[in-house]
């Protein structure tokens, strides 16, 4: 590897099951202020896989076809991150890169409550998504912002940011919301929703999480950016601070919020009574009753991530706490751990 590149640390792992001594580390790549770029640099085969099983499940004229359209959309609202995306494309030879940038087909279950067990705020969360190869090939990027330094649970060929913690400031999480009916078939709704993305001039939330990490240097400018920051879709946020009373879930429009203060858990469905709209995932009101049993007072590990919560399309599972610094981090794949567990 160039001497130029990020080195890749090794973290230790702790045992989640009987056979974790045999399950692959996650890395941790110190890429700072060079970002995506270096990360997919120092993670290249990672990348490739991803790229490939995204074309594999798409499909290789859906997956060309979508590609191309991301690029122009990006293009024609002037998106801050389309030069590092085009970037991406061109280290990694693959346009696909547009396409995963821009894809928002995971659906999640995240909490946020005072850490029963130590100081500051503590948010649990779990990513699921069909997509193969997201929990196996899942790393960990120290990257750098103006505001500071952040830990960015990721993908290497991502820009945005959907799972992270700034030791001191915060940690926060993105949840997908339900889509909104037109009352027709779900292929024509599912469309209709997309049209109304193109349409639009807003930052997809993985865009506005993604500066939120880079700019913000604490809860409060961190919160307040969340509410207030045009959306090209609706989205929930899980934003947890290093106080114990900083956290809340963010419900979000594209021009308007709704608050929940912690302790607080989300799902996929709305919690707001009068917003409507086609729960996203499996069982999303069941993972959200599980969370309810267990987010402000199971131990650090992942005893929590148990049915249904944990289904077949569960990808990552992740603890932190900000204002201990400390982040547990486990891949997934079909039900059982890809990866062992990465504790800093």
């Amino acid at each position: 590897m160039n001497e130029a590149l990020p080195a890749v640390e090794r973290a230790a792992a702790a045992p989640s099951r009987p056979d974790a001594a045999a399950l692959p580390e996650i890395p941790l790549v110190d890429v700072g202020a060079a970002g995506p770029v270096a990360l997919l640099a120092a993670e290249r085969a990672r990348a490739e896989a991803l790229l490939a099983a995204g074309q594999r499940d798409y499909g290789a004229p859906l997956f060309g076809w979508g590609a191309r359209l991301s690029r122009r959309w990006l293009a024609r609202t002037g998106n801050p991150y389309a030069g590092e995306i085009a970037a991406l494309a061109e280290a990694s030879g693959h346009p696909g890169v547009y396409l995963l940038n821009l894809s928002y087909e995971w659906f999640c279950t995240s909490a946020v409550a005072p850490d029963p067990a130590a100081a500051g705020s503590r948010m649990l969360r779990t990513l699921d998504w069909p997509l193969h190869g997201l929990g196996r090939h899942t790393v960990v990027a120290r990257q750098q912002g103006a505001a500071g330094p952040y830990l960015n649970v990721t993908w290497p060929g991502f820009v945005g940011v959907a799972t992270a913690m700034a030791p001191g400031r915060f940690s926060a999480a993105l949840n997908q919301a339900p889509m909104r009916r037109d009352g027709h078939s779900l292929v024509f709704d599912w469309l209709s929703n997309r049209w109304r993305v193109w349409q639009s001039s807003g930052l997809p939330p993985v865009h506005l999480l993604r500066r939120v990490f880079d700019e913000c240097r604490g809860y409060a400018e961190a919160r307040a950016r969340l509410i207030e920051t045009p959306l090209c879709l609706p989205a929930f946020f899980v934003l947890s601070g290093a106080e114990a009373g900083e956290g809340c879930v963010i419900e979000r429009l594209e021009d308007r919020a709704m608050v929940h203060e912690a302790p607080a858990c989300v799902a996929n469905h709305w919690l707001t009574p009068g917003l409507t709209g086609d729960a996203r995932g499996v069982e999303s009101s069941e993972r959200m009753a599980q969370m309810e049993t267990l987010y402000r007072s199971v131990a650090d590990g992942f005893s929590w991530v148990v049915p249904p919560i944990l289904n077949a399309c569960t990808r990552l599972a992740v603890v932190a706490n900000a204002a201990q610094g400390t982040l547990d981090v486990q891949g997934w794949e079909e039900d059982d751990p890809a990866t062992a567990v990465f504790r800093l």
